[in-house]
């Protein structure tokens, strides 16, 4: 069995209950060190072989399933969710190719992760509802799709979390705030680096401000970047629990009393 793990943001515990015991089973571990920190192998069991794929190609890593029945639990360890951006599709692929029996246990997205540490709600009532997760294409431009770039969503101008796109502070920027942008030079950001590591770093900005606070960061890898006026924190209330609201669990409540349960 080929587990497809999501080791989460970072911070050990962040793993899912059923990521960390695939792990204390696992005969053979392929991990990423360049994303995901040693701490999280303490969930490992001492006899394990661990293969670190951070110097590894696609190949090589197939090289290693390929060497192993399939009776032997091997676990690739991914960061945060695999779902997203995790390169599992190729792995897959040759999963079913060769018969291999294989499962995804999914992570904590560092998504997750980043808007835990700024502290506010990405879907704010009245102000952002939704949430896209993109990247700058840049050496992976192939890979996408056309009307998929961070301008294209900036006219939304709802939250965005962008992903892999440190390295390019100028080029982020001007994409937030390219014609038609539904930001603007004040609408707030955040730069999160290395979410839930011991050496997490969080910088509160504008887009306006954005390419120069990240060049002065100095970071290109593992850092979000969220972007939209729910960071302000300044959205209405959520009806779900406004006491004149009513859904299949509640009725709606009159002014002044407390709510009941349905009858």
């Amino acid at each position: 069995m080929i587990s497809f793990v999501g080791a989460g943001p970072g911070a050990p515990d962040l793993i899912t209950l059923r990521g960390r015991d695939r792990l204390a089973g696992a005969d053979v571990v392929v991990w990423a060190s360049s994303l995901v920190p040693d701490a999280v192998l303490v969930h490992a069991r001492p006899g394990a072989v661990v293969h670190d794929s951070a110097t590894m190609t696609l190949e090589d890593v197939l090289a290693v399933y390929a060497g192993q029945p399939d009776d032997v639990a091997i676990v690739r360890l991914h960061s945060g969710d695999p779902s997203i951006y995790g390169a599992i599709g190729e792995q897959i692929d040759w999963c079913l190719a060769n018969e291999r029996t294989f499962e995804i246990v999914p992570g904590v997205s560092s998504l997750a992760a980043a808007a835990a540490a700024v502290g506010r709600e990405l879907t704010q009532p009245g102000v952002a509802q939704s949430v896209v997760l993109t990247r700058l294409a840049g050496r992976t431009s192939a890979s996408m799709p056309a009307g998929e770039s961070v301008a294209g969503f900036a006219t939304h101008g709802t939250t965005m979390a962008v992903f892999l796109s440190a390295a390019r502070p100028v080029e982020l920027a001007a994409e937030l705030l390219a014609p038609g942008s539904g930001y603007g030079a004040a609408t707030p950001a955040a730069i999160v680096v290395r979410a839930s590591w011991p050496d997490e770093q969080v910088v509160m900005t504008t887009v306006g401000e954005l390419a120069a606070d990240l060049a002065a960061l100095g970071v290109k890898t593992t850092v979000l970047v969220l972007v939209g006026p729910a960071l302000a924190g300044a959205g209405g209330r959520s009806h779900l629990y406004s006491p004149d609201f009513a859904h299949g669990f509640r009725r709606r409540s009159a002014p002044g009393t407390t709510a009941g349960r349905p009858a």
